[in-house]
C-alpha cells in the first residue's frame, strides 16, 4: 500500500527556489512533491490538457469534461478536486453545474521550482 502524505495546503502559490538552487527544507520538499502527486494521473493530466486548450476563458463545464476523458462525472469531479487542491485549477459554479479553469501561473510556478522554466510553457 503507498505511503499517504499528510494533508498540507497547496492551493496557494509554490514555495521555494528552484530545487537546484540549494537542498529543499522537509517542508518544500512535501509542497513540490504533493503537487506532483496531483499531476501523477493520465486522466488529471488530459483534463488540465483540455482546460488549457479552452480560448472561450469562461470555463468548462464537469458535464463536459466527464465525456471527453470518458469518465461518470463524479469521477471527473474527484480528479477535478484533487487538481483543485493543488491550485492547478480553479472552479465556478454556475447554478447546478460547476465549471472549471486551468491556472496556468501555477503550473509555470511548478515548472519555474523544478528548474524547468524554459520548457514548461
Amino acid at each position: 500500500m503507498p505511503k499517504t502524505l499528510p494533508v498540507v495546503d497547496i492551493s496557494a502559490p509554490i514555495c521555494c527556489a528552484p530545487v537546484s538552487a540549494a537542498p529543499l527544507n522537509d517542508d518544500a520538499a512535501l509542497e513540490i512533491a504533493l503537487r506532483l502527486k496531483a499531476l501523477a494521473d493520465p486522466v488529471r493530466i488530459k483534463l488540465l490538457s483540455i482546460l488549457f486548450a479552452d480560448e472561450s476563458g469562461e470555463g468548462i463545464c464537469t458535464c463536459d469534461l466527464a465525456p471527453a476523458v470518458g469518465l461518470t462525472e463524479a469521477t471527473t469531479s474527484h480528479h477535478l478536486g484533487q487538481l483543485r487542491k493543488a491550485g492547478m485549477v480553479v472552479p465556478e459554479r454556475r447554478g447546478m453545474n460547476v465549471f472549471y479553469r486551468a491556472q496556468p501561473d501555477a503550473l509555470q510556478a511548478l515548472c519555474n521550482v523544478l528548474g524547468a522554466s524554459t520548457g514548461c510553457g
